[in-house]
C-alpha cells in the first residue's frame, strides 16, 4: 500500500544522504524523498519523528536450519527473529541437511521464505558436494537457482590442490567465494582461544596461528585464482591486518567479523557456560580490540551476526560436549548500538557497516534507499533501548545477551514497503 514515512532522520550511507525528510513508498518501492509526488495518496502513514530510518540491515551469516534441523528452527521463525534485529536480507549458509549442493535445495529454502513473508533470503552454496572438499558442486546451476556465493564453512578442504581449482573454477564463472579460514589440524579439539583463560580453566586451546596459516594460505590461491574472495568470521588483529595487506595489494578481497566477537572476549569463558561456545573461538582482548579498530578503518566492511540458533539441549551439557553458536540476530541492530555509545564509531559509519558494506561485499541488491529502489529499511529510535530477550522469536535462546539493556530500539522493519516487523 502507498505508505508515507514522516520526519524521519534518513541515514543512507551508500548515497551520503544524513537529513531529516519524509519518504514515500509505492509498489514495493522508493518513489520519492522529501516532497511528496504528484497524486500520491498514502493509504498508511507511519510517524516517524525522532526516528532514524535507515537500509534495512543485510546479514551475511544467518543460519536458518531448514532443512534438516528444525528442532533448531526453521525459515519462518528465524527470517522473523531477523526483521526484529532490523535486517531486511540475509544469507543462509550451507549447513543444512541436505546440504545446500544442489538446485533443488536451494529451490526449496527461497519458495519457503517466499511463503514466510518476513526477510529476503538469499543462500550461500556448498563450494563442494556435501562439504566435503573433494568433488565441486554444481556451482553454476546453483548460481542459476539463486545463490549468490559459495563456500565450505569451517570444514576444510583435502587438499590445497582442490581448494586452489574450486576457486580457480569459481573465477571463470566471475562467482564469489566465501572463505572461511581456520587449519583443522591446528584446531582439531580445542575449545577455546588458546592464552591463560584456555590454560587456567583447563580448556584445549585454538592457537592464533589456526586462522592466520590458513589466511595466508587461502590469500595466496585467492590471488593466483583471482576469484572476488570474501573471508568470513575473523577473530585474530594478526588476521586483520593481513587482509588489510591484502588489500593494498589490490586483491578483490572483503571480510567481516562476528558482532559478539566485537564485544566478547575469552575472559567470558570463566564461568564455563556453555553459551559462550563459539567456532572460531572467543580471543583475546588484543584481538578484540585489533578487530574493532579493522571496523571502524573500514578494512573489515561487513559486521554480521553469524546466528547459530540451537535448541536447548544443545547447550546444556558441559562445555566441551555442547553445540557451538550464539542465537543474535533480533538484537543485531542493538548490539551494534553498543559501538556507538563506546564511542568506536559514529551511527553513519556503523550502518555501512551493516547494510552497504555487506551488500556490496556479495553484490546484493539491498543496502541502500534510493529512488526506484526497494523499500526496504528500519526505523530505530536510537535514544531508547532494548532489553535483549522480553521479545524473542528465534527457536534458539542460546544467547549469552539475554537480560541485558542494550542501546537503541527497531520500531519498524519494512521490506518491499510492507511492514514485516512492528517494535
Amino acid at each position: 500500500m502507498p505508505t508515507h514515512i514522516l520526519g524521519a532522520r534518513l541515514i543512507d550511507p551508500a548515497n551520503g544522504r544524513d537529513e531529516i525528510t519524509d519518504i514515500y513508498c509505492q509498489d514495493g518501492k522508493i518513489i520519492a524523498l522529501g516532497q511528496a509526488p504528484s497524486g500520491f495518496s498514502a493509504a498508511k502513514t507511519i510517524d516517524a519523528r525522532g526516528l532514524v530510518a535507515a537500509p534495512g540491515l543485510v546479514d551475511l551469516s544467518v543460519a536458518l536450519r531448514e532443512p534438516g534441523y528444525s528442532r533448531k528452527g526453521n525459515i519462518a521463525s528465524e527470517t522473523l527473529a531477523a526483521t526484529a534485529g532490523g535486517i531486511t536480507s540475509l544469507c543462509c549458509p550451507p549447513q543444512t541437511k541436505p546440504v545446500l549442493d544442489t538446485a533443488a535445495v536451494a529451490e526449496l529454502i527461497l519458495d519457503r521464505a517466499r511463503e514466510s513473508g518476513h526477510a529476503k533470503v538469499f543462500p550461500i552454496g556448498a563450494l563442494t558436494r556435501n562439504l566435503a572438499g573433494e568433488q565441486l558442486s554444481e556451482l553454476v546451476a546453483l548460481r542459476d537457482a539463486g545463490c549468490v556465493a559459495f563456500g565450505n564453512g569451517l570444514a576444510n578442504f583435502t587438499s590445497n590442490r582442490n581448494l586452489g581449482r574450486a576457486l580457480e573454477y569459481a573465477a571463470t564463472f566471475d562467482l564469489t567465494v566465501v572463505i572461511h579460514s581456520q587449519d583443522s589440524d591446528l584446531s582439531e579439539g580445542g575449545l577455546a582461544h588458546e592464552g591463560p583463560a584456555a590454560a587456567f580453566l583447563g580448556l584445549a586451546g585454538i592457537p592464533e596461528t589456526a586462522e592466520t596459516i590458513a589466511l595466508a594460505r587461502n590469500l595466496l590461491l585467492v590471488e593466483q585464482a583471482g576469484v572476488r574472495a570474501h573471508f568470513s568470521q575473523l577473530t585474530t588483529a594478526r588476521g586483520a591486518q593481513m587482509i588489510a595487506d591484502a588489500q593494498a595489494r589490490g586483491l578483490p578481497v572483503t571480510a567481516d567479523v562476528a558482532m559478539y566477537q566485537l564485544i566478547l572476549t575469552d575472559e567470558a569463558l570463566h564461568g564455563f557456560s556453555s553459551l559462550y561456545h563459539v567456532q572460531p573461538p572467543l580471543r583475546s582482548v588484543a584481538d578484540r580490540d585489533g578487530l574493532r579498530q579493522a571496523v571502524k578503518s573500514g578494512v573489515i566492511s561487513v559486521i554480521s551476526s553469524h546466528h547459530q540458533p540451537h535448541e536447548a539441549d544443545a547447550k546444556q551439557a558441559p562445555f566441551g560436549e555442547t553445540e557451538a553458536g550464539i542465537s543474535s540476530a533480533e538484537i543485531l541492530l542493538p548490539l551494534a548500538l553498543t559501538l556507538v555509545e563506546d564511542g568506536l564509531l559514529d551511527l553513519p559509519t556503523l550502518l555501512a557497516r551493516l547494510s552497504s558494506g555487506p551488500a556490496a561485499a556479495l553484490q546484493l541488491p539491498a543496502g541502500q534507499l534510493s529512488i526506484g529502489g526497494a523499500a526496504d529499511l528500519v526505523l530505530f529510535d536510537p535514544s531508547s533501548s532494548t532489553v535483549a530477550g522480553e521479545r524473542w522469536h528465534s527457536k534458539g535462546r542460546n544467547c549469552p545477551f539475554i537480560g541485558h539493556c542494550l542501546p537503541g530500539a527497531v520500531r519498524y522493519t519494512l521490506v518491499d514497503g510492507r511492514v514485516a516487523f512492528v517494535g
